[in-house]
Formats: C-alpha cells, structure tokens, sequence
C-alpha cells in the first residue's frame, strides 16, 4: 500500500471517527423513528420500516423524506440530532495519528457540520480543516454523485491525490471513480443493513480495516504515509 502521494485525506464520520460500540447512532435513529411517526402520523413499525427503506434506496432517511414528502430537513436535523454526547470519549492517539497526516484532513458526513463538530469535540479530533455536512453540499447526500462534487468544488483538490475512509462501501464507489484511495473501515454496512464479515464489496473498496487507528498507525510506522 503505497500512500507517500496523498495530500488530502477525508473520513466520514459516524461509525468510522468512533467506534460503532458506542451505540451513538441508534439513538439518532430512534429520534428518526419518533420523528417520521409524528410527521407522517404513521405507527412505530411502519416508521421504522419508512426510516430503512429510505436510508437503503435514497442514501439517508433525511433524503427520502424530502423526496417522498417534502419534509424539510434542517428541523429535522436538529431534532434527530439532540442525543446523548458523553457516550463518546477523547481519543488523543487517534487525533495525533490525523494530525501527522501530510496535506488538508477534511470530515465528508451525511449528518450536518454541528452535529460532526460535536461529535469531534466529544471525541478530541478537533484536528481538521474543513466539514463538510449534507447542507454543505446542497442536501444531496453520499452516495450521490452531487455530494462529492460539492466537496471537490469547495476544496479544490486533485482526487488522484486522495483517501477516503468509510463504513458504508456504497459510498465508496465514487471516490473510486473518480481516482482516489479508498478505506473501508469495520466490517461494513449497507444504509441500516450490517453487512457480512468478510464480504467482497468489489473493486471500488481498495483496502479494508477494522480499526481505523491501527491502519494510521502502519501508516506512520512505515515512516510516513508511504509504503506498509
């Protein structure tokens, strides 16, 4: 693995900047259930199966509430993100381990940027240049082609020249295309759907980690991003 040209690195943030143990994002998704039961005045169960169906097909829950129904999205980000932040603990290593990455540290979230600075607070990864939450770039969210495009506008950089880290390898698939290095990080997940251990997710995903912090870690033991 030979990163030594990567001058621009971005991550994604839930369940890749912490670990899914800490169960943050099942409290987002029960505040999404309560929210589209209120909204669209439909039972838990069905909200439930609305909420997986949506984040399957359209890439979030948010994006296929504002397709289906018009629902508009900066009400609902501030409900469904209104959790529980203690769960997350500092996490000094890790944030050492972005820092020493060479170039612009960019976070890439389909939440929004103050719900990601919140969780990078809690976490101690205070560390990047930019964030880029989905009302950055145009509530179009990843795997949508337009979400990257607003990202690669915004920064200006040479895709071939850069990594992405994800849990979801659907959203990996543009970065691939368009030439950079991509990271999946656990064992991987289709939108609410966890997928198998092991898993082939195809070519688009170039390398694959269960542990963020060791995969930095072999970068800088090799002497810098370059050669593990």
């Amino acid at each position: 693995m030979d990163f030594r040209h990567v001058t621009t690195w971005i991550f994604d943030l839930d369940n890749t900047l912490y670990a899914p143990e800490v169960r943050l994002f099942a409290q987002i998704e029960q505040r999404m259930t309560a929210y589209v039961m209120r909204e669209l005045r439909v039972t838990e169960a069905e909200a439930n199966r609305l909420r997986s169906h949506y984040w399957r097909e359209h890439g979030t829950t948010l994006a296929g509430l504002m397709a289906e129904h018009g629902i508009a999205p900066l009400p609902y980000l501030r409900d469904v993100h209104d959790i529980d932040f203690t769960v997350l603990t500092p996490d000094p290593e890790l944030a050492g381990l972005i820092s020493a990455l060479p170039g612009r540290k960019i976070v890439h979230t389909n939440g929004d940027s103050a719900y990601a600075t919140r969780v990078l607070e809690h976490r101690g990864l205070m560390v990047f240049d930019a964030i880029h939450g989905v009302e950055e770039v145009g509530f179009h969210p990843k795997p949508d082609p337009r979400a990257y495009a607003a990202v690669l506008a915004a920064e200006g950089f040479e895709p071939s020249r850069a990594a992405m880290f994800e849990d979801d390898p659907r959203n990996l698939a543009i970065p691939h295309r368009l030439g950079m290095r991509t990271i999946l990080v656990g064992t991987g997940r289709h939108g609410p759907d966890d997928l198998a251990e092991g898993q082939d997710h195809g070519p688009h995903v170039h390398y694959r980690t269960q542990d963020l912090g060791e995969f930095l870690r072999g970068l800088a033991a090799s002497g810098g991003p370059g050669k593990i």
